[in-house]
């Protein structure tokens, strides 16, 4: 890998060199000699297949979990959510112990490793709201709930400067990976004011389809706005929400 220097950089290949610009600046780099028709043939890069046919279906997965989240999630994730969510369900994918390597997927993986997952890593909600909570998952009843006791927003809700009201947001998901289909139940508290108040206890109970043999997802995050004049304005665009996995049954 070399740098380019000159006054016109050069972007593109030109024989067996590549010119690209990173976050380095502006390089140049030998062509590569493989090509696809040997990786996907040849037997010394079965491994090499293996891994991307796996790391193909974490990024599918990850890509349905985020489009049936997708109302939530656009309020509140950061730049590298997509990477960082990848990451974590390949660990589900690994865990797969029925089927071999190369064939291993989320359904017969572990998706209980996602419990815990921040949507946002710059606004992270295990950071943002202290208020206790329990999380139930019912598979009988096929409800997700959670409830949040009375508490006080001054001492239990870590808001962003400029913030005057919060509204605590969340979500029950069943999940068919195979079939690329979801349910989605959303509820949400009314629009809090940040102060010595204490709130209502919080119940937020999410019914999805009866007797389902997929992964339930719940998701508990909290949004925060600023009032002006009597109208909510969402804090900095979102950047401060907070939104998580709060609890998974696979």
């Amino acid at each position: 890998m070399a740098k380019q220097k000159g006054i016109f950089p050069l972007k593109g290949t030109i024989g067996n060199v590549t010119f690209y610009k990173s976050k380095d600046g502006y390089l140049a780099r030998e062509k590569g000699s493989l090509d696809g028709s040997r990786i996907a043939n040849d037997p010394a890069f079965q491994r090499t297949r293996e891994n991307g046919a796996e790391f193909g279906r974490a990024g599918s997965a990850g890509k349905v979990l985020r489009t049936a989240l997708r109302t939530l999630i656009q309020f509140a994730a950061d730049g590298l959510v997509v990477a960082r969510l990848t990451k974590e369900m390949m660990k589900v994918v690994k865990a797969d112990a029925v089927n071999p390597r190369g064939y291993r997927n989320v359904i017969d993986g572990e998706a209980e490793l996602l419990e815990g997952f921040e949507f946002n890593a710059d606004s992270k909600l295990s950071t943002s709201l202290y208020a206790p909570f329990t999380c139930t998952i019912n598979r009988v009843t096929e409800i997700l709930g959670i409830d949040i006791p009375s508490f006080i927003p001054a001492t239990m809700v870590a808001a962003p400067s400029g913030s005057t009201h919060f509204k605590i947001v969340s979500a029950g998901a069943e999940i068919d990976f195979e079939q690329e289909v979801f349910t989605v139940v959303e509820g949400a508290s009314a629009t809090l004011p940040w102060d010595a108040t204490p709130t209502a206890a919080l119940n937020l109970a999410h019914a999805v389809t009866a007797n389902s043999t997929h992964p339930f997802f719940l998701v508990l995050g909290i949004q925060f706005f600023q009032e002006v004049n009597g109208t909510m304005y969402p804090l900095k665009n979102g950047t401060y929400n907070a939104l998580a996995l709060v609890k998974v049954s696979g």
